[in-house]
C-alpha cells in the first residue's frame, strides 16, 4: 500500500490537502464517482503509458479517453498503456490507486486540459480506496505537470 507514502508526500508539499479514505473501492472511475458523490468527469484518473521509449503519466478527467491523433501530434507517437506490473514499477502505485504524487520514478507528468472544466477534481491517493480533492491548476503545479490537449470527451 502506498497511501502512507502519498500522505507523507502531501504533508510535505501540500499540507492543506487531505487524503480521503472511503473505506470501499474507488479503483475505477465509476466506483470513485459513486463513493465521492461526484460526476465521473471530476475523477482525475492517472494513466501510465509509453510513447516510443518515453514513459509518462497523464492526469485526465475520468470520462475522457486518450485520442490517438492528438497524442501523435502532441507527443510524437501513439500511446501504449503500461501493464499492471510495469505501472507499479514506474509509479510505485498499483493499478486502481495510481496517482501523480510520490512517484517511484522521475517520469514526465502531463495534465490534460479537460480537467480545467472543473473547480476541483479527485485523483487517487495511492490506494484503491483513497483520493484527494484539488483544483486542477494546483494539481498540475504540485506535480510539475505540463498542460496538453490529448484527450477527447464523450459525445
Amino acid at each position: 500500500m502506498t497511501r502512507p507514502r502519498v500522505a507523507a508526500w502531501l504533508a510535505a508539499h501540500a499540507p492543506d490537502l487531505r487524503v480521503i479514505d472511503q473505506g470501499s473501492s474507488t479503483a475505477t472511475v465509476a466506483e470513485a464517482a459513486v463513493e465521492l458523490g461526484v460526476e465521473p468527469g471530476r475523477i482525475a484518473k492517472t494513466l501510465a503509458f509509453r510513447v516510443g521509449e518515453t514513459v509518462m503519466v497523464v492526469i485526465a478527467r475520468g470520462d475522457a479517453r486518450l485520442d490517438n491523433g492528438k497524442c501523435k501530434a502532441e507527443l510524437g507517437g501513439r500511446p501504449r498503456m503500461l501493464d499492471a506490473e510495469e505501472t507499479l514499477a514506474v509509479t510505485g502505485h498499483a493499478v486502481g490507486g495510481v496517482c501523480p504524487f510520490a512517484l517511484a520514478s522521475p517520469v514526465p507528468v502531463l495534465a490534460d486540459r479537460s480537467l480545467l472544466a472543473f473547480e476541483t477534481v479527485f485523483p487517487a491517493a495511492g490506494s484503491r480506496t483513497s483520493s484527494v480533492e484539488a483544483a486542477p491548476l494546483r494539481l498540475a503545479a504540485l506535480t510539475a505537470a505540463r498542460w496538453v490537449d490529448i484527450c477527447r470527451l464523450p459525445d
